[in-house]
């Protein structure tokens, strides 16, 4: 069943309106701003008949629990995520060779949110996450996407493993980052069709996710630090492989 969330902020909201406008229940504006960026986006809101309400800044403030709104938020309808049948129905139909990328519970929703973000970015055509162990689409997720949360196929999948040995048997490629293996992710070819598994904060990949993959490659560095947030190894290892997909 569908529920609602507050979103907050000019980036989330215009991307609600320009991908699912159908989901605005009703946003809230600061009573004093009248500038012209927000003048646009609530003629916009009017015009598909979405219900805008004026309101302090306190009131705003308690809506988004403090975070920074810019002075809009907004109550969204979030549909349901479609799971494994149609993330494989959805495979089946790409006409060209699969780019995936799959987080394996990614708790921490602006982590989550800066994943999907590098994802979009380099162009992948769909992201599997799992339905118990990620953080839930919220807010800050949708802030931090900065709107690549409307332009993707997100898939929320019961059984990581499950979904892997699926997508192997339609010939996709699983590569896993791993920080513990010898084999650098620039030694890797990226260039078929793969999907690219990236674990938790700190965890990494779960131990049944690790021995569904059939290759493991790591992020080669020269400093002192141990591992990279996930958001950005994240965007590492995706625009390797877009980068080597464009030769």
């Amino acid at each position: 069943m569908s529920k609602s969330i507050v979103i907050f902020g000019f980036h989330p909201i215009q991307a609600q309106l320009e991908t699912t406008p159908e989901c605005l229940l009703k946003v809230w504006t600061l009573d004093n701003r009248h500038d012209k960026r927000l003048n646009t986006i609530v003629t916009q809101l009017n015009q598909l008949g979405v219900n805008t309400f004026p309101a302090s800044k306190q009131q705003l403030d308690k809506l988004t629990k403090n975070q920074t709104h810019q002075g809009i938020v907004a109550e969204i309808l979030l549909p349901t995520l479609p799971n494994q049948d149609e993330l494989m129905t959805y495979v089946a139909k790409l006409e060209k060779s699969a780019f995936i990328l799959i987080l394996d519970s990614i708790q921490d929703p602006r982590n989550l949110g800066a994943c999907l973000r590098s994802a979009n970015a380099a162009g992948v055509d769909c992201v599997v996450i799992n339905k118990d162990g990620s953080a839930p689409i919220n807010a800050l997720v949708h802030k931090t996407s900065a709107g690549a949360l409307n332009q993707l196929k997100i898939f929320s999948v019961t059984n990581l493993a499950r979904t892997i040995k699926a997508l192997k048997e339609v010939d996709i490629w699983i590569t896993g980052l791993d920080g513990s293996t010898e084999t650098s992710l620039y030694q890797v070819d990226l260039t078929a069709a793969i999907a690219i598994v990236m674990g938790s904060e700190g965890l990494g990949l779960r131990v049944l996710t690790k021995k569904s993959c059939d290759q493991l490659a790591m992020i080669p560095m020269r400093g002192n630090v141990e591992s990279l947030n996930v958001s950005v190894a994240t965007g590492i290892a995706l625009f390797e492989a877009s980068r080597q997909r464009l030769n």
